[in-house]
């Protein structure tokens, strides 16, 4: 391998160690150190989401030794032979022809400062029901937006379907999401054109979280002629990808964006899908991840709802046709909190939240309702925080809105 010069190092990111706690891991100590962070970011710019060679080595190296011996030229890292893995060597000739563009800190921090975070595994924010993906989770994922994507997709349900819908889909999926989201429950789809879009102008009607999973990096987000909707979606939601800002989609990049969108909710819904739609490939994972699987049915002379028909008659899918439908489907594990059907219980302890949303949520009325001003000066935080801590807290079922402003919620 060709030693590539100094300028491509990322700085300081990790020894040529081998990491042995496997993918996505920080080691002891929790969230990922600035050094790690860092390598994450570069790796998300040098290798396609779910590289299956990128996924094979971090099963034994960590992040910053892979991008240390990519950019020294001194692979494989800390081993005289390095681990057998089928198609490496081409691997290695992708991810080199990218060094030179490869992000430094300061890149990092200029996107920070334009509202695009790196979000890493053991980051308080890190989506816990990613754990399902196993070797295929996400080293690293970019977020944008007003809400907390763990809180968020603690309670969520992913709506998916055709680009092509038809009258009859746009309007009953964007009445499901807006019922989904006044039950409380976050809306996660892929900001496409049709029923995606249906899902989050949906949640969005009903003063809801919805959560866009994009195929291309943040700055540019596709498709373009979504862009007021990708706004909207920042300013009460979250924008998510894999891939770092700069990036453009990729055709097979869609299909890998699929299984986190199954991965992020408790369950799927399929409201309109032709038989080669690639909304069932998302339903796909849904199923390999067991995680419940469900399908509005159309019209038996309606193309765009054979894929569905076909869900419900052959995979097992359950026939939904409202939010009660949908809610009925869905389940909590036994160390989780919230009820399965539309239960308004918090979805996770209070002990677990970060010491700010505690103090936020200290100071939200019982009954009245406040206004987030008001609650800002009593949790003794600024304005933007707590607008923030807010929204994780109505995501986790602390909260809700009322005509005077915030109050808690209680169950029932």
């Amino acid at each position: 391998m060709t030693r590539q010069p100094d300028r491509c190092r990322p700085g300081s990111v990790g020894g040529a160690e081998p990491d042995r706690n496997g993918p996505g891991s920080t080691g002891p100590g929790g969230p990922a150190a600035g050094p790690d962070r860092l390598a994450r970011a570069v790796l998300s710019w040098l290798a396609e989401p779910g590289d299956p060679q990128m996924t094979a080595l971090l099963r034994t190296y960590s992040p910053g030794a892979i991008v240390t011996a990519l950019a020294d030229g001194t692979w494989p890292p800390g081993d005289a032979r390095g681990p057998a893995i089928p198609g490496l060597k081409a691997a290695l000739q992708r991810w080199t022809a990218r060094l030179g563009g490869m992000p430094t800190q300061r890149t990092l921090d200029g996107w920070a400062r334009a509202g695009i975070r790196l979000l890493c595994p053991g980051d308080p924010g890190w989506p816990s029901q990613l754990a399902v993906l196993g070797d295929s989770s996400p080293w690293a994922l970019w977020v944008r937006g007003s809400a907390d994507l763990r809180f968020a997709c603690l309670r969520s349900v992913s709506i998916v379907g055709t680009r092509a819908a038809t009258g009859y889909g746009g309007h009953v999926c964007a009445e499901l999401a807006a019922a989904l989201a006044e039950r409380g429950w976050a809306v996660v789809s892929g900001g496409a054109f049709g029923i995606d879009g249906w899902a989050h102008r949906g949640a969005l009607s009903a003063e809801g979280i919805t959560v866009a999973v994009l195929p291309s990096g943040l700055d540019d987000p596709y498709p373009r002629g979504h862009g007021e909707l990708f706004q909207a979606i920042a300013a009460h939601g979250v924008l998510v990808s894999e891939r770092p800002p700069g990036r453009a989609p990729t055709r097979p990049g869609f299909l890998v964006r699929n299984r986190l969108i199954a991965a992020l909710s408790r369950g799927t819904v399929v409201v309109e899908a032709a038989l080669r739609s690639g909304a069932l490939n998302t339903a796909r994972h849904a199923r390999d991840l067991n995680r419940p699987l469900m399908a509005v049915p159309g019209p038996v002379t309606s193309a765009a709802s054979a894929g569905c028909h076909l869900a419900i008659r052959e995979w097992g899918a359950e026939c939904v046709t409202s939010a009660a439908d949908v809610l009925s489907q869905l389940s909590f594990g036994p160390d989780e909190t919230a009820c399965g059907a539309g239960g308004r219980g918090p979805v996770l302890p209070r002990d677990e939240l970060d010491p700010v949303s505690r103090g936020v949520l200290e100071a939200v009325p019982a009954r009245t309702g406040w206004g987030p001003a008001r609650i800002a000066v009593s949790a003794g935080v600024d304005f933007d925080t707590v607008m923030r801590c807010l929204g994780q807290l109505a995501a986790g079922g602390y909260v809700e809105r009322c005509e005077r402003g915030w109050r808690l919620r209680f169950p029932g």
